[in-house]
């Protein structure tokens, strides 16, 4: 059999060989006469053209080996006859390549440093620390899952359980987009019972599998869920339950009368819930007829981030257990397992309120798509509620009517029910100095061994037409250690009184202890909470300066109040939100303001390109003030400063002659990952589940593991934890922000924060601030509130974490306080964040999807790197053009910018250069 080169070297021949022929009767063509040219050739295409049907008659004909060597013969000929051809071809587009490429090769280096981020977890230490990580996340899925109601049914111990629906095979481990994580190793529900000890019902799970059940089925947590919900609808849960046949039913009452089924949705970033998907679909609904229809004993598991609606549950008398999963991580199964079984005592507690309509919030009236009409592009949102979000809503509107809050609230915030019981018994409450301190011995009066949490609240004064305050609030939390039947455990909840002031808007401008009585309650959740302590105050006490840094305080934000109405509880009725009265049409006045521009400032350029030998290494321990940073950042020329700032998308730049490599900063709140690549990291639970715990010392270890797999990794920056408000249940990434409640947000944020930070990782507690809501969020959205719901709400988590954790780091959000972005706005970075709570760290932008997000603002005004992954080189002409204008500015932002990002990258591990 002839060989490849054997016949690519006759083919050669042979092309040469028809290439002479075809000259020498060009040749011959030439001398004759015009009309015995044109008989000639046609006789010669005519001859061509039989030659070519007979080649394919020969080839027909022959064996199989022989038309397979000629077919590769034929292939050879075509490609080397032409060879030249294609030569020229390629010639040509290199040429138009190598001359787009001295315009694109600037934008091909922004887009390769999206795929260029070193990452080593193949190391001992990274294996250590995700076995330490995969420790953590399962104390964190046990504690973090909530028993909604039981009759005893609960736990299984030693019964069997049939489980019911396609839901069962898919739980949802976490949610999409930053907030994701690595969930290939996650354990399915059935491998969570089997771990357990817990039968299940083999026959129906493979039953089911033959009506299309994948037992295998694992959802995208990355860049691509975020496609998928941008471009397609999700999923449905459930098929038509048609297939589930009484043959089917039957076999399963026989095998135990227990049922379960799984009810949930799944959250991605970039998407927010419509009210119907936060229902029952009609499939699952037809399947829990089906089922109810069979069984007297019916669990249900509700696998969701986002607050459902979950009336059904009163509907089904056969419904007799329901249990809270949330979004639980990898791990989350086997934790479910465990307290099916009741190896596991649940001790979650919710976080939300559980309205039978969620439509009912006030927030839902001003939720979702809102354009102008003479503005292209940018949206509007209007925080009409003010501060009566989530049960500062319920609890005050219903204040006394409690048949009327019956029928608003399944669920009050801060449920959640145990296998024992506890007895409390509060000691003396007290008041001493500026702090109040709540003792609660608690006893397990039970028996089984459980962990319980102790809430305390506090319901300040109300003047009608004064201050607006919610009926109560939220002061502090503790929980338990596991304690044994019998056994008691004395719990002390401390904070300080101050915390018991409202935000006065008006002419004080500071936080006002109102006189009056002030009641301190002690309660298993928000609505079922007993007074402990009354406290008097005899005249209002102002604070207007900062209990930490003493800055004076004042209205911020008053240009963002836009002129709105704002929910009363002196007028409900009156002052209700009605989205469908907003005003579509920009005023003249915000037009002006949207377009103006910063002053130019005076004084004097700095120096750039000196030679003072000094390498960023020679800084290590420096103070912020150390003169030697003055000298160092001389060295830098104007271009070295824009690419430390405007490169700052998952790594920083280097500058190799200045001795400053190169930092890794990554994603995300469910544990390390990267939305452009792959990293082999532990995955957790998401935030809402980990504040489900109620525990800090919990988050506090979650923080350290992540630290400590940080380190392992060669990773310096942590974008987490994510710290918005649950303002709606039909927040699309309300799984990776933690609560409806400010305080039980900071608290746990604090914890994981203080964690990481340990261990000198920069933690960026984000989206700095009101990014409640996914849609139009990286359209330009202008977001309107008032000061006080600003500073109680949406500033307070973001307030606690500083305080108490000392974050490095921040990422501020896409939205606009009113008008002015919130990466470029002087009162929120400069005021608030800097003077009045004594930040010290780093200011990153989210990811930069638009013009909205100007660095030459973000420069100005304190936002010292842009998280800009595919437009900086775009951007750093942006900023030429803004230094040809105003080069003091620029010149001394870029300064100050890379000043402060150098100064925090040295607090971490960062390699620094011999």
């Amino acid at each position: 059999m002839e060989t490849r080169k054997q016949t690519k070297s006759r083919v050669v021949d042979e092309v040469a060989a028809e290439k002479a022929r075809r000259k020498e009767r060009s040749a011959e063509l030439a001398a004759m006469t015009p009309e015995d040219r044109a008989a000639a050739k046609a006789s010669d295409k005519a001859a061509a053209k039989a030659s070519a049907k007979q080649r394919k008659a020969d080839v027909k004909a022959m064996t199989g080996e022989e038309k397979k060597l000629a077919k590769r013969h034929d292939r050879m000929y075509r490609k080397v006859w032409h060879r030249p051809r294609r030569a020229v071809g390629w010639i040509a587009v290199l040429l138009v390549v190598a001359l787009l490429a001295s315009f694109v090769t600037p934008y091909v280096r922004d887009l390769s440093r999206l795929f260029d981020t070193p990452i080593d977890s193949s190391t001992a230490a990274g294996k250590a620390a995700r076995e330490n990580a995969a420790v953590v996340a399962e104390q964190i899925s046990d504690e973090g899952i909530v028993l909604l109601s039981n009759d005893g049914t609960l736990p299984l111990r030693d019964k069997g359980v049939n489980v019911f629906g396609f839901s069962s095979f898919a739980l949802r481990y976490g949610g999409g987009g930053s907030g994701g994580a690595d969930q290939s190793s996650s354990k399915n529900l059935y491998q969570g019972l089997t771990d357990a000890g817990v039968a299940f019902n083999e026959t129906l799970y493979d039953f089911m599998i033959e009506q299309g059940a994948d037992p295998d089925k694992k959802s995208d947590s990355g860049l691509l869920s975020i496609l998928l919900r941008m471009f397609s609808a999700p999923e449905p849960d459930e098929p038509e339950v048609t297939y589930l046949s009484d043959a089917a039913l039957a076999q399963a009452k026989e095998y135990s009368d227990v049922a379960l089924v799984v009810v949930g949705n799944g959250g991605v970033e970039a998407s927010d819930f419509t009210t119907d998907q936060l229902r029952m679909p009609a499939n699952t609904k037809a399947l829990l007829d089906r089922v109810t229809g069979a069984f007297d004993k019916v669990i249900v598991v509700v696998n969701s981030g986002n607050t459902m609606e979950l009336g059904f549950l009163d509907e089904y008398p056969q419904i007799v257990s329901s249990l809270w999963i949330g979004t639980p991580g990898p791990v989350g199964a086997v934790s479910l397992g465990k307290v099916i079984a009741g190896d596991v005592n649940p001790s979650g507690h919710l976080t939300d309120t559980y309205a039978y309509d969620v439509t009912t919030a006030p927030a839902a009236e001003n939720f979702g798509d809102y354009k102008y009409d003479n503005i292209k592009g940018r949206a509007l949102i209007n925080y009409e509620e003010g501060i009566y979000v989530g049960y500062r809503y319920y609890e005050t509107r219903y204040l006394g009517d409690e048949p009327g809050y019956a029928d608003a609230v399944q669920f009050p915030f801060g449920h959640g029910l145990s296998y024992t019981d506890f007895d409390w018994k509060a000691g003396t409450a007290a008041v001493t100095g500026d702090e109040v301190t709540v003792p609660v011995e608690v006893t397990n009066t039970g028996d089984a061994a459980g962990k319980d949490v102790v809430q305390v609240y506090f319901s300040a004064p109300y003047t009608e037409g004064g201050i607006e305050k919610s009926a109560i609030e939220l002061a502090g939390f503790a929980k338990t250690s596991d304690l044994a039947p019998g056994q008691s455990e004395t719990v002390t909840v401390t904070f300080p009184v101050r915390d018991m002031s409202s935000y006065d808007m008006g002419d004080r401008q500071a936080y006002v202890l109102e006189a009056g009585d002030y009641a301190v309650k002690v309660g298993h959740d928000v609505h079922d909470a007993e007074t402990v302590l009354t406290h008097t105050v005899a005249t209002d006490v102002v604070y207007d300066t900062d209990e930490v840094t003493g800055t004076k305080l004042e209205n911020r934000f008053g240009y963002a109040d836009g002129d709105l109405t704002y929910l009363s509880r002196s007028d409900w009725a009156g002052t209700y939100p009605d989205g469908a009265d907003t005003d579509l049409t920009a005023s003249d006045a915000l037009l002006a303001a949207m377009t103006e521009r910063p002053a130019k400032a005076e004084g004097d350029l700095p120096i750039f390109g000196a030679d003072n030998g000094i390498a960023l290494g020679d800084l290590k321990g420096a103070a912020f003030d150390d003169p030697r940073w003055e000298q160092f950042l001389d060295q830098f020329t104007l271009d070295e400063l824009m690419d430390v700032f405007e490169r700052g998308a998952y790594k920083t730049q280097d500058i190799e002659r200045l001795g400053v490599p190169s930092a890794v900063l990554l994603d995300g709140p469910a544990g390390i990952n990267f939305l452009f690549g792959k990293v082999t990291a532990a995955s957790y639970p998401t935030e809402a589940v980990i504040s489900a715990t109620w525990n800090e010392d919990l988050a506090r270890q979650m923080g350290d593991a992540v630290g400590q797999e940080a380190n392992a990794y060669g990773v310096h920056g942590w974008y987490a934890p994510g710290m918005n408000l649950h303002r709606t249940a039909q927040g699309g990434r309300n799984f990776e922000y933690y609560s409806e409640d400010p305080l039980l947000s900071g608290r746990i944020a604090a914890g994981m924060t203080a964690g990481a930070e340990e261990r000198n990782v920069i933690v960026f507690i984000k989206h700095f601030v009101v990014n409640d809501q996914e849609t139009n969020a990286r359209s330009s959205i202008n977001v309107f509130l008032n000061e006080q719901a600003m500073r109680e709400l949406y500033l307070r988590p973001f307030e606690i974490t500083v305080k108490e954790a000392a974050p490095r780091g921040a990422m501020s959000s896409f939205s606009h306080i009113g008008h002015k972005w919130a990466g470029g706005n002087p009162e929120l970075l400069g005021d608030v964040l800097r003077d009045e709570w004594g930040f010290e760290g780093l200011v990153s932008t989210d990811a930069v999807l638009g013009d909205f997000m100007d660095p030459t603002l973000a420069v100005r005004h304190g936002n010292d790197l842009m998280l800009d992954m595919l437009t900086p080189t775009g951007n750093i002409k942006k900023l030429e053009k803004a230094y040809q204008d105003d080069p003091v500015g620029i010149a001394n932002g870029l300064r100050d910018r890379v000043h402060t990002t150098l100064f925090v990258l040295l607090q971490t591990e960062l390699d620094l250069p011999e």
